[in-house]
């Protein structure tokens, strides 16, 4: 308690010093594509509604709600991009914990998607004995 209410006294003293630091993170949190990530999204939210939502800042490329395959139901969160990063960055500060659909929703910037190592194949590779040959792994009677 006592230091949130040391730091509230920083912050309205008018120190300079801080407040630009502070200025100076949000002015580093700036866009660097126009594609945004919308979480806490409700369950009743289609790409309609989000299209809707978010029109008044920009020109949508697209905006899509993530959908759970076997349900169809959606999974709380979706995408939108825009045609420019200014145009981005309005919609970010104009949605950012706003309501949508009953619940407050977030947006944030979207992160590139990372590559994904290969699979491992389906059965490892057998390798011969110490005899040179081949032992059957089958679990169970084969009669």
């Amino acid at each position: 308690m006592a230091f949130a209410s040391s730091f509230r006294r920083a912050l309205s003293s008018g120190s300079s010093i801080l407040k630009s630091q502070l200025g100076s993170i949000r002015y580093n949190s700036t866009l660097t594509s126009p594609r945004l990530f919308v979480s806490g999204l409700s369950r009743l939210t289609t790409d309609e509604k989000l299209k809707e939502a978010f029109a008044p800042f920009g020109q949508l490329v697209y905006s899509k709600v993530i959908t759970d395959r076997a349900t169809g139901r959606s999974k709380g969160f979706g995408f939108v991009s825009y045609t420019s990063i200014e145009e981005a960055e309005r919609a970010r500060e104009g949605m950012n914990a706003k309501y949508l659909d009953g619940w407050v929703i977030f947006v944030d910037p979207a992160k590139s998607r990372e590559a994904r190592p290969p699979p491992p194949p389906p059965y490892p590779e057998q390798q011969p004995s110490a005899m040179g040959f081949r032992t059957n792994k089958t679990v169970g009677w084969s009669g």
